[in-house]
């Protein structure tokens, strides 16, 4: 009830702001100074400067170190000036880590118009904007264009899909939000948007990872090792996964469980990539 009461006299300010030249200016103030607040973290000697403007983003910076550590942990054995997709990068932890700590060339695919503001913020923030190209894309089997769906419209808000309607637990999404978007193939990107082939791939997008791996068989037979999300109650995911990696000649190295359920960051990489060496 507190909430509800909340919500109504915030609904209630904010419309009423914009009605004289003080209340503009105020109200815009009030969006400069949300979209200006910011946060440093320290990681390994790394600073990263992210923008903070709601609790999600302060959540998400607040557990940088210990989220997914064994991403931050795959991060470090990646050679120096590799080229990383970060699929699915949202407000870019990842890729700034990656750009900054291994002096890796970063393509950050992020398809939310919710979280693509925030992204480019961080990159100029940390000054690497000649190091991390922002495609705004979404990654499918194919091109062409589909709904992007979301289920929330926070700014740094995940468990969106493309050209389905299922979640991550493949369920029905529980949408809230949609938009017609444009999504390509990993070979795709590749061929038409003449975007480098990677060295290493992180892939999280809440669901339809196995969607994306079978459009990428010319991508990863190149690649030393993948980083993806996977539910292992979604058999469907789970198992074709399995098959377009095997597929590509890379083998599973390790799982790590994100206390989720079934669900688990697996480390997939080839006989002679540099993890395997160490």
């Amino acid at each position: 009830m507190i909430k509800n009461l909340i919500k109504i006299l915030i609904a209630g300010i904010v419309s009423w702001l914009p009605k004289t030249y003080l209340g503009r200016y105020f109200y815009q103030q009030i969006i400069n100074a949300t979209m200006n607040q910011k946060k440093v973290v320290s990681y390994r000697s790394h600073q990263m400067t992210f923008t903070v403007p709601n609790w999600l983003n302060q959540y998400r910076i607040s557990t940088f170190a210990t989220k997914e550590p064994e991403t931050l942990e795959w991060i470090d054995t990646i050679p120096v000036g590799s080229v990383l997709w970060d699929v699915g990068a949202n407000i870019g932890l990842y890729t700034m880590y990656a750009a900054k700590s291994r002096n890796c060339r970063v393509y950050a695919y992020e398809p939310s118009v919710f979280n693509l503001e925030l992204l480019a913020r961080n990159i100029f923030s940390n000054g690497l904007q000649e190091k991390v190209t922002i495609v705004p894309i979404a990654l499918s089997d194919k091109i062409g264009s589909s709904m992007f769906r979301m289920s929330n419209t926070d700014w740094g808000g995940a468990l969106s899909t493309f050209g389905e309607s299922f979640d991550q637990n493949g369920n029905v999404m529980n949408e809230v939000f949609e938009f017609q978007t444009i999504g390509v193939s990993m070979n795709d990107a590749v061929r038409l948007l003449e975007i480098p082939l990677p060295k290493f791939i992180k892939i999280d997008v809440d669901g339809i990872e196995h969607f994306i791996l079978r459009g990428g068989s010319d991508v990863l037979n190149k690649v030393e090792s993948v980083l993806v999300e996977i539910n292992d109650d979604f058999a469907e995911q789970a198992e074709q996964t399995e098959q377009h990696l095997k597929n590509a000649g890379l083998s599973l190295y390790r799982k790590y469980d994100l206390g989720e359920g079934n669900q688990y960051n697996q480390l997939w990489i080839r006989g002679n990539s540099t993890l395997d060496q160490n």
